[in-house]
């Protein structure tokens, strides 16, 4: 406006005049213009510089590619993998590095895509819970992300909203709910809570349990303590089968009706749950101790998908809280309807005359912010209490943040609204079908087993002694990746269990692809194998 009156004034005027002001114009527009773009560009070198004298310092050469928004134009793969090696522990594990470890930068739904474009089908990413980039949950965090994140001293809506919405999904009297930021602080919490209500830290664990990576949780972890030199391992009795991290560990075997000690489906959670029973009478009667507690997944995930038979767990956790302890259900594989059949595994029933047996602590783990740090622990009041007479505060930084609540409450809203538990239900079953199947005429295929979209299928040499694939298995998970597009995880105290727990969204057309795959990896590419034990193991 000031600009068309300048004009018209402009044009009112003699030409002596209309070129002098004319002129002036010119030179102060351009002025201005300069001065702001000075301005900007001397903004930006004072960035730079910072940026120069800061990656100086740390002997940082500076990518000029940094502000591409194409994550593929950062940096290459072998870039990567080289500063990986220079910065990172040796042991801080990378999935299939004996043939090439993928550069993720993208995911959609049920699919990755690689550094090149390749898209690959996941079958064992159960952290994107409903869908890797879910649109629903990425608006969620992006939209909180742009108002405010801080830390969890201060009241929030969205941190009470999750908490309430969790538990409407828990029976009584589960009821009050401690926010962190994933499966391994949620356990590592849960044990502290049995602690401060039993005054034992007397814990019975399950051979091919894992619960995380913090000590407490190693040490309630044989997955992890039996291969570690962290721990001094011994008897807790002089008759006891096994040896663990101290007296205070004591560990039963893995209900495993397949290959285990007990393969009677009759009677077998009856069995197992003996060892449970003698844990408790250890305690109590020879040591004169309460049991502290018992962790459990009610579906484990690295034993190589094993459930409970019927009758363990209702036996196993009457002998513990007999003994003066509690049952703390590890929830955080297995959580948020993956069973299909239910909710939560504990919940699960091999029959309508199985017994339910209602956890005194739950724990869950990254599923339940489709990948956003966000777990939770929750448990009944009268254990909350008393571990608020332990008389220190508990306080997580930020453990149920207003992003990560945000992305708890987009995830329950889609779960529910693209009815993924049934899903779950509906493709679990129909690919369980599918290896039933297959196995007819592929005998390399041992057991299937589990429920909805946790399947474990197990691989042998032989039917009838079951001699672990071990070497099979491993080159099946690579074909699958290399050839065929698929990504596979492997589990098992044999390291012969494909184990599949991929996001909730997997389709009927993804777990025929699936199928399609495998069996063609089986058919064609291993029985051209020549020497199978020359092959190394495939990490995933």
């Amino acid at each position: 406006v000031f600009i068309c009156s300048c004009s018209q004034k402009i044009a009112n005027m003699n030409d002596n005049y209309r070129y002098i002001v004319g002129t002036a114009s010119c030179f102060l527009c351009t002025s201005l213009l300069f001065t702001l773009f000075r301005k900007r560009e001397t903004g930006l070198r004072r960035q730079e510089d910072r940026f120069e004298i800061c990656s100086e310092r740390k002997g940082i050469k500076r990518d000029e590619t940094a502000s591409v928004p194409n994550i593929r134009r950062v940096m290459t793969k072998p870039q990567v993998e080289s500063l990986r090696q220079q910065y990172f522990c040796g042991k801080v594990s990378v999935s299939y590095a004996n043939s090439g470890p993928l550069m993720i930068v993208e995911g959609k739904g049920s699919k990755l895509i690689d550094d090149v474009g390749k898209s690959y089908l996941d079958t064992r990413n159960n952290v994107a819970h409903v869908g890797h980039s879910h649109p629903r949950v990425v608006e969620s965090v992006q939209q909180q992300l742009g108002i405010l994140n801080t830390n969890t001293r201060y009241l929030h809506p969205n941190v009470v909203r999750l908490a309430e919405r969790l538990c409407a999904y828990l029976p009584d009297p589960l009821g009050v709910v401690f926010f962190v930021n994933s499966g391994s602080e949620a356990n590592d919490l849960a044990l502290r809570l049995a602690r401060a209500f039993t005054g034992s830290n007397n814990t019975i664990v399950v051979d091919g349990g894992y619960h995380g990576h913090t000590l407490a949780c190693l040490e309630a972890s044989p997955y992890k303590y039996e291969h570690s030199k962290e721990f001094t391992l011994s008897a807790p009795k002089e008759t006891s089968k096994y040896k663990t991290p101290g007296h205070h560990i004591w560990k039963v075997p893995c209900p495993d009706v397949y290959r285990g000690e007990h393969r009677d489906i009759d009677d077998s959670g009856i069995k197992y749950s003996m060892s449970v029973e003698e844990a408790c009478q250890f305690y109590r009667e020879d040591c004169g101790e309460n049991v502290g507690a018992f962790i459990v997944e009610g579906g484990m995930s690295v034993a190589g998908v094993i459930l409970p038979p019927a009758q363990y767990m209702s036996r196993s956790v009457q002998a513990v809280r007999n003994a003066g302890g509690i049952y703390i259900a590890d929830e955080v594989q297995t959580g948020f309807g993956r069973f299909g059949s239910s909710f939560w595994a504990f919940q699960h029933r091999h029959s309508t005359d199985d017994e339910i047996v209602i956890p005194d602590i739950v724990t869950m783990g990254k599923p339940f912010g489709n990948g956003m740090p966000l777990a939770a622990v929750v448990t009944n009041r009268a254990i909350s209490d008393a571990f608020e007479g332990m008389g220190v505060e508990y306080f997580n930084t930020f453990g149920g943040n207003p992003v990560c609540a945000a992305a708890g409450l987009a995830m329950l809203d889609v779960l529910e609204s693209e009815a993924l538990q049934e899903n779950a239900a509906k493709v679990g079953q129909y690919l369980k079908d599918k290896f039933l199947h297959l196995s007819q005429s592929l005998n390399i295929i041992g057991d299937i087993r589990g429920s909805g979209l946790f399947i474990g299928i197990e691989l042998v040499r032989d039917r009838i002694t079951k001699e672990p694939a071990e070497a099979e298995t491993s080159f099946l998970c690579t074909v699958l990746k290399e050839k065929y597009s698929i990504l596979t995880s492997i589990d098992g105290l044999h390291n012969n269990v494909f184990v599949v727990k991929p996001p909730m969204v997997f389709s009927i057309e993804d777990a025929d692809e699936f199928v399609k795959g495998f069996e063609n990896a089986v058919r064609v590419d291993l029985q051209a194998l020549e020497n199978i034990n020359s092959l190394s193991k495939t990490p995933t």
